[in-house]
């Protein structure tokens, strides 16, 4: 049995993660703690409260009771905003404090997007425009060719939370660039993880969404690889040997 434990902020789409496990299979647990979220606000000053150390660390002991061999902080603004140095930073503390290996969202996606060797992303963002450019400068820091940024200028998790299919494929569709060879949907408040499938076939492309790479991300962390074609070409793709 392997247990991949999780830190989310406040609630919003959650049940992305019960749903996911039941793809995964019986040997793999999903443990989710929540974190205070504080204001839900898509404002940077917001973001950097929420994802604060003490917040964090706030939901470790009960992650560490749960047996999670790994920890994600599955929140995409509230790690980018800190920059990639920040972000590491905030990686680390939280290694720190659960004894466990630890990651965020916002990594997740970089290394998402190099295991299927996407040269070029384009960002379909529920975000300001501020903010999903934060994203977009994060992801080039950490050598992702950023092709194109869409933002929906959502200012709450809780608005992000209420669109269903016709809203989210209509984000992507929007966001999707012609030189871009994959799509990133970056908001763990948004719904996902049973459109993958029809988000692909929409747009004839890979897409990766927020609650789909921080699993994956968390399976990483643990050295386990499933194959489940459900969850989109990244649980189903072969990874790419770098030479």
């Amino acid at each position: 049995m392997t247990a991949l434990g999780f830190l989310y902020p406040g609630h919003s789409a959650e049940d992305d993660y019960p749903r996911i496990e039941q793809l995964l299979g019986s040997d793999i647990r999903l443990p989710l703690v929540h974190t205070d979220i504080g204001e839900d606000a898509h404002r940077e000053d917001a973001l950097r409260r929420m994802g604060s150390a003490a917040r964090l660390a706030a939901g470790v002991e009960e992650l560490r009771l749960s047996g999670a061999e790994a920890v994600v902080w599955a929140c995409t603004s509230g790690s980018f905003v800190y920059g990639r140095q920040g972000a590491q930073d905030q990686v680390r503390a939280l290694a720190r404090a659960a004894g466990l290996p630890a990651s965020s969202t916002s990594f997740a996606f970089a290394h998402a997007v190099r295991e299927i060797g996407a040269r070029r992303v384009a960002i379909a963002a529920t975000y300001p425009d501020d903010v999903a450019a934060l994203f977009a400068a994060f992801l080039k820091d950490l050598g992702v060719e950023v092709v194109a940024v869409r933002a929906s200028g959502i200012m709450t998790a809780a608005e992000v939370a209420t669109w269903g299919e016709p809203e989210i494929l209509g984000l992507a569709r929007d966001g999707d660039h012609p030189d871009a060879d994959t799509v990133l949907l970056p908001d763990t408040a948004l719904h996902t993880a049973s459109h993958l499938p029809a988000l692909e076939q929409e747009l004839g492309k890979p897409v990766l969404t927020a609650n789909q790479v921080t699993v994956w991300e968390a399976l990483r962390l643990a050295a386990r690889r499933v194959n489940e074609p459900a969850l989109g070409t990244l649980f189903t793709k072969e990874p790419i040997v770098q030479v």
